[in-house]
This record gives C-alpha cells, structure tokens and sequence, in this order.
C-alpha cells in the first residue's frame, strides 16, 4: 500500500468500533507509525494535552456530544486534522469549515485523497 504518512503519528476521535478499527487498517496501509484513539470528547483532550499529534481525524458528532472542543484544542497546537460526518456537513462549525471533511462511509482512497491535502510536518 501507499506508504505516504510513514512514520506519522495520529489520533483518532471515533465513538463507533467499526469505524475505528476501519480508519485504524487504513492509516496503518498508509505507513502511520502510532494511533491512538478516543471514543469521547474528554478523552481526546486528554491525549492531546499528553502526547504531540503529526494530524487528526475527527468525528464531528460523538455519541450526540459535538466534537468543537477537540478541534479548538488541535487548532491551538496547529495539528491538523479532516472532520468525518455521518450527518450533514453544513454541521461544521463556520470556524473549522477551512478544514478537509470526509462523508462517512469513505473509502482508502478517499481518505488518501484528503490526507494529501493536510500540511503535516516534514518527515
């Protein structure tokens, strides 16, 4: 597989298992090197507030809670990250809608596509 995010390390905010487990495959095809995850708001923010982050992926709704608070915190340490939406995308908060969003379900290339977008550090 394409190896474009070798050596990256990501997190991502999803409360559905399948889904995660889906993003976790293909982020690993991509060449990640760490994924941590967080099935709520808290505990995302406690991961970012704990550990540094090359980008994110973002579920914008997590189990009805909006997901605003981990985007701020990600903006304020300049990580970048793709907003992923089962619902509607006019969802996006008017701040975020500069940042990449992925319609669920998506596939690798999609997902490949919006990644080769994000400006993630040089490696």
């Amino acid at each position: 597989m394409d190896k474009q995010l070798d050596g990256y390390r990501w997190l991502v905010v999803e409360d559905e298992t399948m889904v995660l487990l889906m993003i976790e495959d293909m982020l690993a095809d991509m060449g990640c090197v760490s994924v941590a995850s967080a099935a709520t708001c808290e505990q995302a923010l406690k991961l970012i507030a704990s550990q540094s982050f090359d980008a994110a992926l973002l579920d914008m709704n997590l189990n009805g809670a909006r997901s605003d608070s981990v985007a701020e915190a990600l903006a304020a340490r300049g990580v970048p990250f793709i907003f992923c939406t089962g619902s509607d995308m006019l969802d996006v908060a008017p701040k975020f809608r500069h940042h990449p969003v992925l319609r669920k379900p998506f596939s690798y290339k999609e997902l490949l596509d919006r990644v080769s977008h994000l400006h993630l550090p040089a490696r």
